[in-house]
């Protein structure tokens, strides 16, 4: 056997070292070998040296411009980040040999980097294709499917996946996956049970098993999974977060907090960007005679919930108290308590001793759920705007104000989200109920198009912002509402309120299994699902307790 076959033989074999030697041996002799050139150069970038692989399979490449080497190149080259010379190499492996199916494989690999999925399945089609073994494909168009929400297609191609390899890691755990982005937390533990017998020391897997375990309610083998992955990585942001969710939904806050801070530390799948300024991020230093700044993060609902903070870090001795906060947000921030000044600039024109994130304030405060600040109300609807809308709403009735949907941007808007209007019909069958459309965003145009026998008045289209909101809701007599920034601008305001909750992916903040609030006592009532995604019950719930706070309401006006 050729000394170059004995180290490629030793290669296969996975005796790595024996390989480069003998590739080594190889150059010595003969310095432009392409093929020892190439696999030296994948090895060494397997042993964690990429810049060395690179120069010898562009060595290689010298020698001879072969679709094999440029495939491998382009992989180390992606990995690095430099895609767009990645996706280059791929195009031209695949136009120098069209049936290589690493150079499709990999084609499609670095065009989902690049966010271009369609052209990505395209060149994971054409793998399979040619080769309806490639399980790497295979498992890869899954993952395109399951972000387009083709979930029954992502669910096939994992099957077959799976029929081909039963013993693919990737495929078990992206089943588990996609079961979890269903709502089947039933199906995706199993999954991720065998993902964890096939690996394990698959330390996301035993993070998502955490989650699933979570959904189904059983918390306390939750937290032993999400405790177990941070004893294997102690830095998994994922997993503190995870573990801050389940510790805060149980209302163990003290506990909570800090795990809640990993939301915006490197590696987080959604991470919340940190400012780079020139004064440090407070982390509970003495505030007397300090200025500080809160810095922007999460939804707008977070921005409502929290502001009651500020009553606080006044009290704590902060001379100049300033929020920066998106432009629908900024005049009824202005309302709250101790707030100096509000903007809605990235860039304040002033610099502050500190700035603080909204959702740090509860842990260096010390809030516990016995210790939050739930004086209510905490904002309050500027006098002009109210102004403005007094005499826009109907005089007479029982007023309800109604959101159904949220942001669709919200990685569980599907989830949260009534299907539309229609699901809420059975209210309508309250005597005495006057029904306002709070709705902004994609349902405006359902609320505008209500049907005769669903009478609605849509306000959204002329409510600038939550001050427009907040002086709608101030002459209502209720709002329902999924979980939305409205449920927490009618809490704020000490506004009745009913929030329809999922059955899976609920907040934190709504504390299994109560049906009040503690953040927002006797405003805010909970209905939530028994059954994931039976919102009827839900509604059938509702109407029968409005049927109830009405009668109450026109007993009342009966005695006056």
């Amino acid at each position: 056997m050729s000394l170059f076959l004995s180290a490629y033989a030793a290669h296969q074999a996975g005796r790595f070292q024996e390989a480069a030697d003998g590739y080594l041996q190889v150059l010595a002799h003969e310095p432009q070998h392409a093929d020892a050139l190439h696999l030296l150069g994948l090895i060494r970038a397997d042993e964690g040296d990429p810049a060395a692989g690179e120069a010898l399979i562009r060595q290689a490449l010298a020698q001879s411009e072969d679709a094999v080497y440029l495939a491998n190149l382009a992989n180390l080259v992606a990995k690095q980040g430099r895609l767009e010379e990645a996706e280059a190499m791929c195009r031209r492996a695949v136009d120098l040999a069209p049936l290589h199916v690493p150079g499709h494989y990999n084609l499609g690999n670095v065009l989902m980097e690049r966010q271009r999925f369609a052209e990505a399945e395209a060149a994971l089609l054409r793998a399979i294709e040619i080769d309806p073994h490639a399980i790497g494909a295979l498992n890869n168009l899954g993952t395109i499917y399951t972000r387009d929400k083709r979930f029954s297609d992502a669910q096939e191609a994992y099957r077959r996946v799976l029929e081909i390899d039963p013993h693919y890691v990737h495929a078990h755990y992206n089943v588990g996956l996609l079961m979890l982005r269903t709502d089947r937390p039933e199906e995706a533990e199993p999954a991720l049970r065998q993902t964890l017998a096939l690996e394990p020391t698959h330390v996301a897997a035993r993070n998502d098993l955490g989650t699933a375990l979570r959904l189904l309610e059983r918390s306390a083998q939750a937290e032993t999974m999400y405790r177990e992955a941070l004893d294997s990585r102690p830095d998994f942001a994922d997993a503190h977060w995870n573990l801050a969710i389940l510790l805060l939904g149980q209302g163990r806050y003290e506990e909570g907090w800090p795990h809640g801070e990993f939301r915006y530390h490197v590696g987080r799948t959604s991470r919340t960007d940190i400012p780079q300024l020139d004064y440090p991020q407070w982390q509970g230093q003495a505030l007397t005679g300090k200025s500080l700044v809160i810095w922007p993060e999460q939804g707008y609902g977070d921005y409502l919930q929290f502001a009651r903070y500020a009553p606080l870090l006044k009290a704590r001795g902060v001379q100049h108290l300033a929020l920066i906060c998106p432009e629908p947000l900024a005049t009824l921030l202005a309302t709250v308590d101790g707030v100096d000044e509000v903007t809605t600039s990235l860039k304040p024109a002033r610099t502050y001793d500190y700035w603080s994130f909204f959702m740090s304030l509860p842990m260096h405060l010390g809030t516990t759920v016995d210790t939050i600040p739930a004086s209510l109300p905490y904002l309050h609807v500027p006098p002009a705007r109210l102004e403005r809308w007094r005499d826009r709403l109907p005089a007479g009735g029982f007023k309800v104000g109604l959101v159904w949907r949220g942001f669709t941007g919200h990685q569980n808007d599907d989830a949260r989200s009534l299907p539309g209007l229609a699901t809420l019909a059975p209210l309508w069958s309250v005597p005495g109920v006057r029904f306002i459309s709070l709705q902004k965003g994609a349902a405006e145009d359902e609320a505008a198009r209500a049907p005769a026998h669903l009478p609605l008045i849509p306000v959204g289209p002329d409510l600038a912002d939550f001050a427009d909101t907040a002086a709608v809701i101030a002459q209502l007599d209720l709002v329902i509402t999924v979980d939305t920034a409205v449920a927490h601008l009618a809490g704020a305001l000490g506004k009745p309120c009913w929030v329809l909750l999922s059955k899976y992916w609920t907040d934190w903040r709504w504390m299994q299994p109560r049906s009040d609030s503690p953040w927002y006592p006797q405003a805010l009532r909970l209905f939530r699902q028994s059954r994931p995604g039976d919102w009827d019950e839900v509604v059938q719930q509702v109407v029968a307790a409005l049927g109830s706070r009405v009668a109450q309401a026109q007993a009342g006006s009966r005695d006056e």
